[in-house]
């Protein structure tokens, strides 16, 4: 078993049944999934570049990703409906907290002037949401294979009601918030 969901289990689950009073073990707050979404925009014109993002996001994900496709044509942007413009992949059970973990312990303390994530990425739902500018920090992805820096969306979806209660999940799992 994971180390994250280990802990999960043995000291999270207790610390916030104690700190917002549930009755039962079931009504603690968990995540569900992760989705990681990377846009490639620049995939209308060419096509070989959303083949390297899910080449990238396969790596950094541990599974291979699907790819999006456009919900309406953009006459501005030359963009038809159905035309494939980013890749996504959802991470749930082990893949989910192995991310997790490895987002926590070595991606993000590796981004440039890190100062923590900010606190107001929730959506009133109890989901959190977090913009990364660059693929690179993540150690799967070789710096010498990298064609163009590519940005991702990485939306951590939680069973909690408030968010207080996911932020208190997060924290407990070793997010680390802004002071």
């Amino acid at each position: 078993m994971n180390r994250l969901k280990e802990r999960y289990t043995k000291e999270i689950v207790p610390s916030l049944m104690e700190k917002f009073e549930y009755s039962s073990i079931m009504q603690a707050p968990k995540i569900d999934k992760i989705v990681i979404n990377m846009g490639v925009g620049d995939a209308v014109s060419n096509t070989k570049n959303l083949d390297k993002a899910v080449e990238e996001l396969t790596l950094i994900a541990g599974q291979k990703p699907v790819i999006t496709l456009a919900k309406k044509s953009i006459a501005a942007f030359r963009l038809r409906e159905g035309m494939p413009i980013g890749t996504k992949v959802t991470l749930r059970g082990e893949r989910m907290y192995d991310f997790l973990d490895k987002l926590v312990t070595v991606s993000l303390p590796r981004v440039r002037d890190f100062r923590g994530i900010s606190k107001k990425s929730f959506d009133g739902r109890g989901n959190y949401t977090l913009g990364i500018k660059e693929q690179l920090i993540f150690p799967e992805v070789d710096y010498d294979r990298v064609d163009k820096v590519r940005g991702m969306d990485i939306v951590i979806v939680t069973t909690a009601n408030t968010d207080e209660e996911s932020r208190e999940l997060l924290t407990q799992l070793g997010m680390p918030f802004q002071k």
